[in-house]
C-alpha cells in the first residue's frame, strides 16, 4: 500500500480512538509528509476541522510554490469546504482513499484542473461505514445534513 495512504488511514483511526469522526489527511511535498491531520471537529468543538483543514494547519503556512507541487491525500472525498482549499492553493493532485460512503464535489474540481485519483481503499470504507452506522446523527452533522 502506498505509505502516504497508510499514514492517512492512521490518522483517521487516531480520530476514531479519541471520539471522533474516522477521516485522516496527509500533505505530501517533493516526497515527504509536511502536515498530518484528522477530522477533530468533536474533539476541538470545531466548525472547520476536517481532517483536509487540520492537515493544512498542522502544515503551516507554506509559499504559493509549495502548494503547486504538493498531493493531498484524504481517506475520504473531500467535502466543498476541503476541496475549495484544494483550490484556492493550486493544489495539483489529491489521492482519495474512498468516495463511496460519501462524494464531495470531484467532477467539479476536476474541471479546474486537479488531477484527483480515487483508491477505493477497503480500510477506508470499512472505518466510514462502521462509523456512519453506529453514529448517523454525529455523520449527518460533520456534512451539513439533517438527520
Amino acid at each position: 500500500m502506498d505509505p502516504f495512504l497508510e499514514a492517512a488511514i492512521e490518522e483517521a483511526r487516531q480520530g476514531l480512538a479519541e471520539g471522533g469522526i474516522p477521516i485522516g489527511s496527509v500533505l505530501v511535498l517533493d516526497g515527504r509528509i509536511v502536515g498530518r491531520g484528522h477530522n477533530r471537529r468533536v474533539q476541538k468543538g470545531s466548525a472547520i476541522l476536517h481532517a483536509e483543514m487540520d492537515c493544512l494547519e498542522n502544515a503551516g503556512r507554506l509559499s504559493p510554490r509549495d502548494y503547486r507541487r504538493t498531493v493531498l491525500y484524504s481517506t475520504l472525498s473531500p467535502c466543498d469546504m476541503c476541496s475549495g482549499t484544494v483550490l484556492l492553493y493550486r493544489m495539483p493532485k489529491v489521492v482519495i482513499g474512498e468516495n463511496r460512503t460519501f462524494q464531495g464535489p470531484e467532477e467539479y474540481v476536476r474541471s479546474r484542473g486537479v488531477e484527483l485519483e480515487v483508491v477505493d481503499n477497503a480500510e477506508c470504507r470499512r472505518l466510514m461505514e462502521e462509523f456512519i452506522a453506529s453514529r448517523p446523527e454525529l455523520w449527518n452533522e460533520d456534512i451539513g445534513e439533517t438527520e
